[in-house]
């Protein structure tokens, strides 16, 4: 029974090892030159066995999607519990998803499609629909008797303007760290202002 474990265990690594190697070819590189072959020499394997692990290099790409997802909900969710009041939340969320956008560069541009083609991935990834299910529950709070399309319109409010200046700083053309974080504030501020208006 141990050697089984075992075996699981190496394996798991494996797998582990070959979404590492992805992602370090991806910040080092851009997600243009990730391929199996250069996932294999990272790991010191041949491509055969990381087609073990992975059927192709989208699959690898959906699996770095996925992880995106959970730790950008993660992140938020923590957020979101240093806070009482529904406002502060959706403050917090919303930084938190700020930080994470720039903590993990690469996983946003492949999980929003930012110097990417690969946010269609996104869509068939249930995790995907944790940020809003977080934001949306925040939301609801603080509206009086919410229809589901205010909530929708609200959050996408709030993704617009932020998914936005994210996106113009992972481009290059944003303005000081100061200056957007202005920006950041007074879009959140703005828009929780106008809840219930």
């Amino acid at each position: 029974m141990a050697s089984k474990d075992r075996i699981l265990r190496l394996k798991e690594e494996t797998r582990i090892n070959i979404l590492e190697a992805a992602l370090q070819i991806v910040k080092e590189e851009g997600w243009q030159a990730l391929s199996m072959r250069k996932i294999a020499d990272v790991i010191e394997y041949t491509a055969p066995i990381i087609y073990e692990y992975f059927a192709s290099k989208e699959a690898i790409i959906l699996e770095l999607t996925r992880k995106g997802f959970l730790i950008l909900a993660r992140d938020m969710e923590a957020a979101k519990e240093k806070h009482h009041l529904p406002a502060k939340q959706l403050e917090a969320m919303w930084l938190a998803y700020w930080n994470f956008a720039f903590a993990e560069k690469e996983l946003y541009q492949v999980m929003f499609g930012v110097n990417t083609n690969c946010c269609e991935l996104a869509k068939i990834i249930p995790e995907s629909e944790a940020p809003y299910d977080l934001i949306a529950e925040a939301l609801e709070k603080m509206m009086t008797q919410p229809t589901e399309d205010e909530v929708c319109t609200k959050y996408f409010t709030f993704w617009s303007v932020i998914h936005g200046l994210i996106s113009i700083n992972l481009v290059n053309r944003g303005r000081s760290e100061e200056m957007n974080h202005e920006v950041l504030k007074t879009a959140i501020t703005g828009i929780i202002r106008t809840i219930n208006d």
